[in-house]
């Protein structure tokens, strides 16, 4: 019996923790608005890093960040996380979406003007 919960807990608990490492990202959707949730890790570490939030359909291209933190592991995956369930209690329909990498800076003016990569 103490198997099958300890296996229990690694399948449910397992997901959970890379989701977390990974910066899950979310597409909701209510009638014909869409919102998304995403994570952006700024160096590609799990800290600093953001909580971004668009309203595709009411602000094309706006980006609200209403949570970041710069040392704090996890929090931005429990501030996203509070926020699509909130956003499921409100009646939208959330799914999980491939993540979008860490943001990464554009060196290239710095190349083409002889600047070390």
């Amino acid at each position: 019996m103490n198997t099958r919960i300890a296996i229990f807990f690694l399948a449910t608990g397992l997901p959970m923790l890379g989701a977390a490492q990974t910066g899950q990202n979310y597409r909701c959707t209510n009638g014909d608005q869409v919102r998304r949730v995403e994570i952006v890790y700024v160096t590609g570490e799990a800290v600093p890093c953001e909580v971004h939030y668009f309203k595709d359909t009411e602000a094309p291209g706006a980006r609200e960040i209403p949570w970041n933190a710069q040392s704090q592991t996890g929090y931005c995956e429990t501030r996203a996380g509070e926020l699509v369930a909130n956003l499921r209690g409100w009646g939208w329909t959330c799914t999980a979406t491939a993540t979008a990498g860490p943001e990464v800076s554009d060196d290239t003016d710095a190349l083409s003007a002889g600047g070390e990569p």
